[in-house]
């Protein structure tokens, strides 16, 4: 049995995530685990919530909750929305967890042992009034360069200019708008990725099948202007994984905690050992998948991730885990998304702009979203999410395509011969013709589902469900009844075989939906049909089934004129 590890690019945890962030990485990650599962291999599927980091401290003060606090309750927010898109994780973790906290722990020990950790002594801007050291982006002020009074300690948004916070003019804490500033000196860890270059460089130059996107990103970082630059990995804040070397303190860095992009990555191996105790299992459990001294040298590991979470797992994360010198399941495949705009602009967060999860799911039911985020994924170049679109999407796809063709033969065959197969007839010419044709179509469509190519990989699954709308339009075994019942019968057997068929097909895309397929044809399991001839005939003579209730409801102009100024803009 092959063993598929999978990842997800961790949700943050400072609010509900919109529809871009949902297909950018959490969604295409569960379509490919449901496939992977499907063609019988034994999978880890894994997520968390990313919980450290200034604006975790900032959304909690907002809230006025502790921090801790506000995290638990985020975390159970986000997975209930995760059930609600059917996510299918085997588990979705805390980076805050204990897991994670020794291990960032721990492998900042071994890249101190290994000579890739330094303590840098630097001036930052500290906030009296907050009573801490500011991070640039919670700096604003006047550019020197342009004018413009909102600019950023790291950047002006206005003319682009890179900045340092002593640049600014009048420069104030966004925290608590106060202007008390004043710049210290303090100590901080650096990991020294330039050391880690040239392997760096060997390594991903090894992975000649990644997508360009994502080679293309980690090249223009290795490469480019001075190249791969260290970073600091400590910040002075309360909230996070308290710097130690493994269980010992480290000397003055007191007070200290990791930088969150560290400690983060660190959270997919960390959420194995989450899994494992979970579900009252030891270390083995997990390290059979993450070391490949204790068994995961057989194991495929794929994250998925937006093009903006590249940099980092191609070559921080890699540094972390190459220069711990242990033996650490590195990513074999890294899918990597463009971005899903909307409606002519941008999803928005702080404006409330486009659609977020839990207010997707209070309007239509799961498969609605999956399906038309899926088939349109941000792979080549990004996308861009209309209502007309999406209104075109799901009357045609999945109202007109596969909904009314499960709704016509089975209510055919009921007023015709029972609601059970019905006996009679063989398949002749036109019903060996659309086997092979599915045939073929069934193997374009794995190879394309193999190759993580998601929107080609719905083109094809849609051909399949075309061809057997075709057929029926074909065949027309409301007119044959008439003439030969004998031959109406064998066509609306393999109509009813052709629902079983694209159950088993579609449920990495629409899960709930050819769950009711399921259940309406009594059929025992989803298992994948290797043979698409054997799956056209499983469904023998009597073998009884329940007409479903109608799959799909149109989406209205009323209604699609309603969405569209009901997320323009402010979210309530």
């Amino acid at each position: 049995m092959a063993r598929t590890l999978i990842t997800s690019a961790l949700p943050y945890i400072n609010g509900i995530k919109h529809l871009g962030n949902l297909v950018g990485s959490q969604l295409p990650a569960d379509l490919y685990a449901r496939y992977r599962r499907a063609r019988g291999d034994e999978v880890l599927f894994l997520c968390a919530t990313d919980e450290h980091g200034t604006p975790a401290e900032i959304a909690a003060q907002k809230a006025g909750k502790p921090v801790a606090e506000y995290c638990a309750e985020l975390h159970d927010v986000q997975a209930e929305i995760a059930k609600g898109f059917r996510l299918s994780f085997d588990h979705f973790g805390r980076s805050s967890s204990e897991q994670n906290r020794k291990l960032t722990q721990h492998l900042a020990k071994r890249l101190f042992e290994e000579g890739l950790i330094e303590e840098v002594e630097e001036t930052q801007v500290y906030s009296e009034t907050d009573g801490r050291f500011l991070p640039d982006r919670y700096i604003e002020g006047t550019c020197p360069n342009c004018g413009y009074d909102s600019a950023r300690g790291d950047q002006c948004d206005n003319c682009t200019k890179q900045l340092d916070p002593t640049d600014l003019i009048n420069p104030h804490s966004t925290i608590s708008g106060a202007t008390d500033l004043e710049e210290r000196k303090t100590k901080h860890l650096y990991l020294k990725q330039s050391k880690m270059r040239d392997a760096l460089n060997d390594w991903i130059d090894s992975k000649a099948d990644w997508p360009i996107l994502t080679t293309s990103i980690a090249k223009k970082w290795l490469n480019d202007g001075d190249g791969l630059q260290d970073r600091g990995i400590t910040r002075d804040l309360s909230w996070g994984v308290p710097v130690q070397k493994g269980d010992a303190p480290w000397e003055g860095m007191e007070g200290k905690v990791f930088y969150v992009w560290f400690d983060a990555p660190i959270e997919y191996i960390a959420c194995g050992g989450e899994w494992a105790e979970k579900h009252g299992l030891d270390d083995a459990a997990w390290e059979r998948w993450w070391r490949t001294d204790k068994g995961a040298d057989d194991v495929r590991y794929v994250q998925f991730m937006g093009k903006d979470n590249v940099p980092f797992h191609t070559l921080s994360f890699p540094v972390t885990m190459l220069g711990s010198n242990e033996p650490w399941k590195m990513v074999d495949y890294i899918k990597s998304f463009n971005y899903l705009n909307y409606d002519g602009g941008q999803f928005s967060t702080s404006r409330g702009r486009g659609v977020f999860m839990d207010q997707a799911l209070s309007i239509l039911p799961a498969d609605y979203w999956r399906w038309w985020l899926l088939s349109h994924a941000p792979e080549s170049s990004d996308s861009e999410f209309t209502w007309e679109n999406f209104q075109a999407s799901v009357n045609k796809d999945l109202a007109d395509v596969l909904g009314n063709f499960v709704s016509r033969i089975t209510k055919f065959c009921r007023s015709k011969f029972s609601e059970a197969v019905p006996e009679g007839g063989s398949y002749g010419e036109q019903e060996a013709a659309l086997i092979k044709d599915l045939t073929e179509k069934v193997a374009e469509y794995q190879s394309h589902m193999d190759a993580i190519d998601v929107r080609k990989g719905a083109n094809a699954l849609r051909a399949i469900w075309v061809a057997g709308n075709e057929y029926l339009q074909s065949a027309a075994p409301w007119a044959t009844f008439k003439e030969d019942p004998d031959k109406a019968a064998a066509q609306v057997r393999l109509g009813l075989n052709l629902i079983g068929l694209y159950a088993r097909l579609s449920s990495p895309f629409i899960p709930d939906t050819c769950g009711k397929l399921q259940t309406a044809l009594a059929l025992p399991d989803l298992d994948w049909p290797e043979d698409v001839e054997a799956a056209l005939n499983a469904l023998a003579p009597g073998h009884g089934f329940a007409v479903p209730d109608n799959l799909f409801a149109k989406i209205s102009d009323e209604q699609r004129e309603e969405w569209q100024e009901k997320f323009a803009g402010t979210r309530s």
